[in-house]
């Protein structure tokens, strides 16, 4: 009986083959001849039974069985190497797959343009980037890790904070000359406002804190989405308060296209942290980038892109 069992040399094989347009390009990456790949080829897909490759005169591509053998490959090649690295005295440049998940408009808006930058500094690893509209549970490891808002729940994982951050209530000018001005929370109830939904969060209630009271509101939702640059823009045309996250909202603010409402009142923490099962505390490529982000987040986040260090700290 012969047996399906494959060594991690053929799945760095495979990785290089998959990354190549063609088996002649993987051939002379790997220095051998083109011949020697397709035996190579031909000899796992007849130890597994399927086909790994499509090919044509022109182009190659992966069936539905090869993207899950590649997938599974990245991801035990990366642990084999994180368990060397973590034994290893030797400093090692990081290499492998990353896995981050992160949330539509931040993720898009800033951890988007930073894993290219990242990218850049560590061409070793490669990137694959999930945008969601609400954090994924962390329980099933589909991700090295994700960027959040505010400290996760969970107790068996391990959250770094990245950067400090507020959610601030504000408004367009065209609006508040229109409507007035909030003074106190409970006037919100009688104001247009902008509800940002993600999932199963109690919608159209927001909720402030001064000294040691809370209060509660449920404010007048006239418009609302899961898309909070949607809400952004709707809150710039004048349609009523948005209560945002300060990263993606400081540009505006500083331009006096929003501004801040209810500011002598706390909202809930909206902390930026990178959070991360405790199985990829050692991973060269997942520590390599928690740095790179708490690096990059060291700026204002009215700053323009890019790694400046912040000039003054804030508390």
């Amino acid at each position: 009986m012969m047996s399906t069992s494959l060594a991690p040399t053929d799945m760095a094989f495979f990785s290089i083959v998959a990354r190549c347009s063609s088996l002649a390009a993987a051939a002379r990456e790997i220095g051998v001849s083109p011949p020697a790949v397709t035996k190579r080829l031909a000899q796992m897909e007849a130890r597994l039974g399927v086909r790994l490759l499509t090919r044509t005169t022109r182009r190659m591509h992966l069936t539905e069985e090869g993207e899950i053998y590649l997938m599974h490959a990245r991801r035990i090649l990366a642990d084999i190497e994180d368990m060397e690295r973590h034994v290893s005295r030797a400093p090692q440049e990081p290499k492998g797959l990353l896995r981050v998940n992160a949330t539509l408009g931040f993720g898009r808006n800033h951890v988007a343009p930073l894993l290219s930058a990242f990218r850049h500094r560590y061409p070793g690893v490669d990137v694959q980037l999930q945008l969601t509209v609400a954090p994924p549970a962390l329980t099933e490891d589909a991700f090295d890790v994700c960027v959040r808002f505010g400290e996760p729940p969970e107790a068996r994982v391990i959250a770094r904070r990245i950067a400090a951050n507020r959610r601030l209530l504000c408004a367009a000018p065209s609006y508040l000359a229109r409507h007035g001005e909030p003074l106190v929370p409970e006037d919100l109830a009688r104001h247009a406002c902008i509800d940002i939904r993600h999932g199963s969060e109690t919608h159209g209630v927001w909720r402030l804190h001064r000294g040691k009271r809370t209060h509660t509101v449920k404010v007048g939702v006239h418009m609302s989405t899961n898309d909070g640059a949607i809400a952004v823009n709707w809150a710039l045309d004048g349609h009523g308060i948005i209560l945002r996250a300060e990263w993606d909202i400081a540009a505006h603010l500083a331009t006096d296209r929003l501004r801040q409402v209810l500011g002598r009142y706390r909202t809930p923490p909206a902390d930026i942290y990178a959070v991360y099962l405790p199985q990829h505390q050692y991973a060269g490529r997942v520590v390599a980038f928690v740095d790179f982000l708490r690096e990059a987040f060291a700026r204002p986040p009215d700053a323009p892109p890019g790694l400046r260090p912040r000039q003054a700290s804030r508390s």
